[in-house]
């Protein structure tokens, strides 16, 4: 696995064999979170995974105000790479920036894949408007919440897996890919130990700014004409089953799976599942 810094925004190649396909990372979780299941993959396809703005260097937090950057960088990303027919995936977060990307340029894109996308009904939508420009947001979102007062730094590795085995949203993870993501989610510290690489301060402002101004999702998402895969966590707490319901009646050509005893974390508790669905659906599809 190799890091490349060759053009603006800088990108991991996870290597591999066959038609290119990139992978759109989370919110908070780097592309070496997702190794296993990367490992998988790219058995059958070479695998990029583009380095969101808050793992860019000096990025500022307070230069978005909704998720629509990020969609602009992922097409400019694949400007970047000469990736003009492509396949594409994204988690979480990833998937937004994929979903309305391939929206604005249909032309540009081969296949689409969302896994667990933060992806809400437009009911839902209405009232994080409502919220959005107050300090509610910041006062009962959960997630903020955790994020601000989330440890940056630690002695060593083996301590962040004991404290995290025991957490329950990793419940589904098993020993490797918990070590995997830690891995993924650090970078040795100048000082002494262990650091964050994704800051607390980037990981809350994405919480703050997504969801409410997503309505042209579902404005335009019957449009999509390209082949659509979506993955859903049976116990997610994210894409829930009324936005899942209406994804269907919206596009009803894209296949919808939900896997069994998996949340929003789903590629990371079960990558040899998801993987087969992706390789499964592509080979099908194209």
């Amino acid at each position: 696995m190799t890091t490349s810094n060759k053009f603006s925004i800088p990108f991991i190649d996870n290597g591999g064999s066959g038609e290119i396909i990139h992978f759109a990372h989370a919110n908070g979780y780097p592309p070496g979170c997702y190794q296993p299941l990367f490992s998988l993959l790219t058995k059958n396809y070479h695998v990029l995974s583009m380095l969101q703005r808050p793992l860019w260097d000096n990025s500022d937090p307070n230069e978005i105000k909704d998720w629509h950057p990020f969609t602009s960088d992922l097409l400019d990303f694949l400007d970047q790479q000469s990736l003009h027919f492509s396949i594409v995936i994204g988690h979480s977060l990833g998937g937004i920036a994929s979903l309305r990307a391939a929206i604005i340029e249909p032309d540009r894109f081969k296949a689409l894949v969302l896994i667990d996308p933060v992806f809400f009904s437009p009911f839902h939508i209405f009232v994080r408007r409502l919220i959005w420009s107050s300090d509610l947001i910041y006062r009962f979102h959960p997630l903020i919440k955790a994020a601000r007062y989330r440890r940056r730094k630690f002695s060593d590795l083996e301590s962040i897996f004991n404290g995290y085995r025991r957490k329950p949203i990793f419940r589904y993870m098993n020993d490797e890919n918990l070590r995997a993501y830690i891995k993924g989610i650090t970078v040795p510290d100048k000082e002494n130990g262990y650091k964050l690489t994704f800051s607390p301060e980037w990981e809350m402002r994405i919480y703050t700014t997504g969801i409410w101004n997503d309505l042209d999702l579902w404005k335009n998402i019957s449009k999509l004409k390209i082949p659509v895969l979506v993955i859903r966590g049976g116990e997610t707490d994210t894409f829930r089953t009324p936005a899942a319901n209406l994804l269907r009646k919206r596009l009803p050509s894209a296949k919808l799976i939900t896997i069994e005893k998996t949340t929003h974390l789903v590629p990371l508790e079960n990558p040899s599942r998801v993987n087969y669905e992706i390789v499964k659906f592509l080979q099908e599809k194209l």
